[in-house]
């Protein structure tokens, strides 16, 4: 599972490292991003022809969903199934999208109250891209439409395996255009993309505990403690 995030450049920076297309949103620095939070999403736009950096709510609504608070369930989607439940495989087909982060968070340990957070990042600190879907849901009480986004998790590679058993899918640059429809590619191409970053070009370190606590928002979330990061060489 991956429940929390880290999203603190800006949205210049991140349009300018993924290639997004004005106008930019209004974003807040997520030091300790959580479901039901906005955050900025990359979406292709086919009329334009461009990818848009949009605000989108964290935890899937499919326009078919009739409980919003039902949300929370689909924060992620499995790669092994993302294409046949029902809940994902209409947007695994036509609406994916890239979540751009500076890392991730997970914890390890078995007791509630003792796990140790790590925040997890590419090896060069630059911002990456995570496979995502999107979904429009009208609200039937108000009429309004939310923007709705998912993370797809796989099996941990050799990293995160030493914390969690799972992983967000990260993909590779020459990867975003198809993800993303910008070129055609097969669900067997989409698929054969759902795997494990590789360990080599990552990094994690230990964080204090206190960001274990979603209510935490402080700039210091994502902060070491306590020992170097952890390289795989």
């Amino acid at each position: 599972m991956c429940g929390r995030i880290l999203q603190v450049s800006t949205p210049e920076e991140m349009a300018a490292h993924f290639g997004c297309a004005p106008p930019l949103p209004n974003a807040e620095q997520r030091y300790n991003g959580s479901p039901s939070q906005p955050f900025m999403v990359i979406r292709f736009n086919p009329e334009t022809r461009d990818r848009r950096l949009d605000m989108l709510e964290w935890g899937l609504l499919p326009s078919w969903e009739k409980d919003p608070k039902s949300a929370y369930k689909r924060i992620n989607a499995k790669a092994e199934t993302v294409d046949t439940l029902p809940s994902f495989r209409a947007a695994f087909k036509d609406r994916r999208c890239l979540v751009p982060v500076d890392a991730f968070y997970e914890w390890k340990g078995d007791k509630p109250g003792h796990k140790q957070p790590h925040a997890l990042a590419r090896r060069d600190h630059k911002p990456f891209a995570v496979a995502g879907l999107w979904e429009n849901w009208k609200d039937p009480s108000t009429e309004a439409w939310r923007r709705t986004f998912c993370v797809i998790t796989c099996p941990a590679n050799s990293m995160v395996g030493l914390i969690h058993d799972r992983m967000p899918v990260i993909l590779h640059e020459a990867q975003y255009a198809a993800w993303l429809g910008e070129t055609l590619a097969t669900p067997v191409d989409l698929k054969a993309m759902l795997k494990p970053y590789p360990s080599g070009l990552m990094t994690m370190w230990p964080v204090d505990r206190k960001m274990s606590n979603s209510r935490y928002q402080e700039s210091d979330a994502a902060d070491p403690i306590g020992g170097e990061e952890f390289v795989d060489d």
